[in-house]
């Protein structure tokens, strides 16, 4: 297990980057037309949240050895993708749902169409974010992280992982089956954060290996907490409708785990993730924290 330095203030690093990304967001998105159009990309878009991607982006980046301020339009660009994801996530032929974050989701404010829309108008401004909107950084780095975010965002990643879950709802599921669910709509989309991020910064094929472990395990036990808190917590504290998982009747961890089983799967996920980033362990203080972080939160 990696130890963390006492002198990291962790719920400090989490504030101040929390406040870099909205401060990013909300000037990411210009004068679109129509009026309605740009007002339901922002609803979403600044609905809050826990900003733990872009956040990842921005630490992959200086562990690597970079400027965090090179990869805040990637930072951004990724959390694009991750509220389109929501906003489609949400539709009646997708999970229905009809709050997140707190508040109605997109569709039951701006009606279907429109939502679809908003999230398609956000994923392609992401790839703008890093194109047009980066500076300082050499083309060859964003043309890897330009890829990156297409595997993320296509049939390799989100896309496939949530047709996946969609065939098995009501279905038997495997222990297999359900962990390819998870790395692909949950895990993959964590891995481009880091690996983005490491890519912005130039970093060696040593660091980006271990941030591939790293993120597998954090990306696993994201999902694992996820289906945990859909069973004990309250929707009030979620920001989002509790017990969806069971109204859907979705195969999830402690369905077929059992509570107790499924945290001890997260716990072991975290401890995985912290010693793949062991040769980094006196600068890799906020990744650590943030693996921590990932299975101690309540939402």
């Amino acid at each position: 297990m990696v130890d963390l330095d006492n002198s990291f203030d962790f719920s400090a690093y989490l504030t101040k980057a929390r406040e870099q990304v909205e401060n990013a967001l909300d000037s990411a998105l210009g004068p679109e037309r129509p009026e309605t159009l740009r007002e339901a990309m922002r609803y979403s878009l600044l609905a809050g949240g826990k900003r733990l991607r872009p956040i990842l982006c921005l630490a992959a980046c200086e562990l690597a050895g970079g400027d965090p301020t090179q990869s805040l339009p990637t930072a951004v660009a990724l959390e694009m993708i991750h509220t389109m994801s929501l906003i489609h996530d949400d539709l009646p032929s997708m999970d229905n749902d009809d709050l997140r974050r707190g508040r109605p989701t997109n569709h039951k404010v701006y009606g279907e169409a429109v939502a679809i829309l908003a999230g398609d108008a956000l994923l392609t401004r992401a790839f703008e974010m890093v194109a047009i909107r980066t500076k300082g950084v050499p083309s060859e780095r964003l043309l890897k992280v330009l890829g990156e975010l297409s595997l993320v965002a296509g049939a390799p990643g989100l896309v496939g992982g949530q047709v996946v879950d969609l065939e098995c709802e009501g279905k038997e599921v495997d222990f297999e089956t359900l962990e390819y669910i998870h790395l692909h709509k949950t895990g993959a989309l964590l891995k481009a954060c880091v690996t983005c991020g490491a890519l912005i910064a130039g970093a060696d094929e040593k660091l980006l290996s271990a941030l591939s472990i790293y993120a597998r395990g954090i990306g696993l036990a994201f999902q694992i907490i996820d289906d945990i808190l859909d069973v004990t917590a309250s929707s009030e504290v979620l920001g989002k409708t509790a017990g969806k998982d069971l109204i859907s009747d979705k195969t999830t961890y402690p369905k077929l785990l059992g509570l107790d089983e499924s945290k001890k799967r997260a716990d072991e996920l975290v401890l995985e993730a912290k010693a793949a980033l062991d040769p980094w362990k006196n600068t890799a203080f906020p990744l650590l924290s943030l693996a921590d972080y990932i299975t101690n939160r309540d939402r």
